[in-house]
């Protein structure tokens, strides 16, 4: 691959985590606007947003896909309803203070994918990679012993978003067709509970203009990092995009701490130092294995 291609897979990917790491504050535009909502409308505008670029490159060939192969349709279905729980609970923790707890989930993620890769893939642990998940346990841990309850919102945000990878790794289908898929496929139930509480008289989508426009945004929000994120993906080698993917929970945090002033106290301040030290270890790791097998290859 050329040079100037992988620096614009680079610019792609970096611009995708730094707009993942400043979405609280977008969210943040919505407070007042119950986190059900805000998702349901977040499916349904990605939905529109997602079908353009579909339409101008492979076109919709994914659907056809999905009668003829029904153990697909099943994945991208419990991948759907993975995505609407990780979504829900990220603007429900955003919404209600919580984007330093969200943020500890998305650096608890990696390591959770090595160890579920480990738990239904049969991979092995290599000796670094294990410290690095036992520093991340210990991290939990600690924030438990001192809470005396486990922290919920990180726990439940890292393990959707990693049984989403791991079942998308298991999905014949490219990232841009799977994603339109899953907002299809949960666009029903979002406009049928949209159309429900309008109904109702609580719905947020009428003539201020400035919520209309923020509702109507929460599509690009959503589609604009995930396709600059498969540019990426694309042009990248895994080490580097593993290294980018910390840009998000990183601005995430920095948000919480020096905009939104969110409560840091000594108890946080280890049970983060323990992941971080968790992902600096396996970070390092992943360079090491990476340059060995480059080694082999040459």
């Amino acid at each position: 691959m050329s040079e100037a291609a992988t620096r614009r897979g680079l610019l792609a990917a970096l611009s995708a985590f730094t707009l993942w790491g400043l979405a609280p504050a977008y969210w943040k535009l919505l407070v007042g606007v119950p986190a059900g909502e805000t998702v349901a409308h977040r499916v349904c505008w990605s939905l529109l947003v997602l079908a353009v670029p579909l339409a101008l490159s492979q076109g919709f060939s994914i659907l056809p896909r999905l009668v003829r192969e029904p153990r697909l349709a099943l994945i991208l279905a419990t991948t759907t309803a993975l995505t609407a729980v990780n979504w829900l609970l990220f603007v429900w923790a955003v919404l209600n203070g919580h984007v330093l707890e969200s943020s500890l989930g998305y650096f608890i993620a990696p390591l959770c994918n090595v160890l579920l890769g480990r738990l239904f893939l049969g991979e092995k642990l290599r000796p670094w990679q294990a410290a690095a998940v036992a520093l991340a346990v210990a991290g939990v841990l600690w924030r438990v012993w001192h809470l005396g309850a486990l922290p919920w919102i990180p726990l439940s945000l890292a393990i959707t978003f990693s049984l989403y990878g791991l079942l998308r790794k298991r999905a014949p289908v490219g990232a841009l067709d799977g994603l339109f898929v899953e907002t299809l496929m949960g666009a029903p139930f979002a406009l049928a509970w949209l159309i429900w509480i309008s109904l109702q008289g609580q719905g947020h989508f009428g003539p201020d203009l400035g919520l209309l426009a923020a509702l109507i945004g929460t599509g690009v929000v959503t589609a604009v990092p995930f396709l600059l994120y498969a540019v990426g993906a694309k042009r990248l080698r895994y080490t580097t995009l593993g290294f980018a993917q910390y840009i998000g929970p990183t601005l995430q945090f920095l948000l919480a701490v020096f905009v939104y002033h969110e409560p840091f106290n000594h108890v946080a301040l280890v049970g983060f130092a323990c992941i971080w030290a968790g992902l600096a270890v396996f970070s390092l790791d992943a360079v090491r294995h990476a340059s060995r097998q480059s080694s082999e290859k040459a």
